[in-house]
């Protein structure tokens, strides 16, 4: 049984996971940066320990401190949220190593999935669609040459260990090829540790969908229905909703169900998202992400699963007491990502409230948004019965807010709600092109 878990993360996710702890009879402790001692996560936790300085290869990357800290404090167990070092084979392997749990799923499932190539030959050997790509990493420049020649352009270059956007360089003809290969290993290197490019077949104006799943390691997986992530700033996910306003019931069936078959073909364990290019009536498999997600509150609210409870059962070797035919999703969520344009003393700090909110947050008024870490202030997260009602909510919600002493981008956000792309329900990843940045241009 878990009787305590060290918290390896900060700000609203360390929040939520504090907030599991507490639900379910669990001794909590936070790890945290010099930066972060007067966040609400280190106030919150039974106990709190700083792990280094406000860099993140001084904290939140340092994998000894991190288990050293959970040593000290009796910790049974590591949850690392997301981001960091949550998707790090090795970590997981060294907190598996220091005879605690990890809270996810097993190192050597990390360690496949987390390389681009190796996840693209599993999913196909479970019978997933695949883009055309590369079938192993690109060697070099004329390997690139003849891959591409048999892709057909245009391309995107990926890092393999990568992912959140990083190391990726589209490429629309080969006199662009050799400077894009070059920068996107350098900074799949500078990200990543590690310089391995693949290369797929570059979709202009696809959906990027989700499909949420748990899995409990011996031999059930079950679905929560599907994610919408297509509303992104340079691929940094911005709006997600549930359920799509686009996919037929044909297309959803399909597509969880290939989500489904491959966790069962990994044996995976814990909670953990298959995701998914969709370019008309055809869909293809992305990559995974063997973590939780950010966007987890829009999963959560449709189907009434906690999703941190059940992790955390999971990894005490806990069953799940539910099976596919039992999860029933039923509405409309949508969550909003509120960002901060810029860092600094937050003065005033209000969110809304109401009928079909939820706020997942880790600030106050008084609060500092820190130049060290992700911009992330807030995630606004509505359950209406319908879309039109949840997007009315939701910009109910955005007039609520009142932030002074940093500047954000609900302004942004109720551009986008508001496009008529987006209430349409007919838009693509080149949304916030199209919309935002006409509308700064033409202002």
């Amino acid at each position: 049984m878990i009787g305590s878990i060290l918290i390896a993360n900060r700000g609203e996710i360390a929040v939520r996971v504090v907030r599991a702890c507490k639900d379910l009879g669990i001794r909590s402790v936070v790890a945290y940066s010099t930066a972060d001692k007067d966040t609400l996560a280190v106030q919150m936790a039974d106990q709190a320990v700083c792990i280094g300085g406000p860099e993140t290869k001084e904290s939140y990357l340092k994998s000894k401190n991190i288990i050293m800290a959970a040593c000290l404090t009796r910790c049974d167990a590591v949850h690392p949220g997301v981001g960091f070092l949550s998707e790090n084979a090795g970590f997981a392997k060294a907190v598996e190593d220091a005879g605690l749990i990890f809270i996810g799923p097993r190192s050597e499932t990390i360690a496949l999935l987390g390389n681009k190539v190796a996840a693209r030959k599993a999913a196909l050997e479970a019978g997933l669609p695949i883009t055309p790509g590369s079938k192993e990493a690109i060697a070099d420049l004329e390997d690139a040459k003849q891959t591409a020649a048999q892709v057909g352009y245009p391309i995107i270059l990926k890092a393999a260990a990568g992912g959140g956007g990083r190391g990726m360089r589209i490429v629309r003809k080969q006199s662009e090829l050799a400077s894009n290969l070059a920068l996107a290993k350098k900074e799949a290197l500078l990200f990543f540790g590690d310089d391995s490019v693949h290369m797929e077949r570059y979709l202009e104006q696809p959906r990027h969908l989700e499909v949420q799943l748990l899995s409990d390691g011996q031999g059930t997986v079950v679905h929560l229905g599907e994610r919408d992530c297509s509303v992104q700033k340079n691929h940094q996910k911005l709006l997600e909703e549930s359920p799509s306003p686009i996919l037929s019931d044909s297309l959803r069936n399909a597509m969880c169900n290939d989500a489904v078959r491959l966790f069962q073909e990994l044996g995976y364990r814990g909670a953990g998202t298959v995701e998914f290019l969709l370019d008309g009536d055809a869909y293809y498999f992305m990559e995974v992400n063997a973590r939780l997600q950010v966007e987890h509150p829009v999963s959560e609210l449709v189907s009434d699963i906690d999703l941190v409870h059940a992790q955390i059962q999971i990894a005490q070797g806990k069953a799940l007491s539910y099976c596919q035919s039992d999860v029933r999703c039923k509405g409309y969520s949508l969550e909003c990502r509120i960002n901060g344009l810029s860092a600094g003393h937050i003065k005033t700090f209000v969110m809304p409230s109401g009928p079909h909110v939820r706020v997942d947050t880790y600030l106050q008024a008084g609060s500092v948004l820190s130049p060290y870490y992700d911009s992330l202030m807030a995630k606004i997260i509505v359950h209406t019965p319908t879309r039109e009602m949840g997007l009315a909510v939701m910009l109910r919600a955005l007039d609520e807010v009142v932030i002074e002493g940093v500047k954000t981008n609900i302004e942004e956000q109720k551009l986008l709600i508001q496009s008529r792309p987006f209430s349409s329900g007919r838009f693509s990843t080149d949304l916030y092109a199209k919309v935002v940045a006409q509308e700064k241009h033409h202002g």
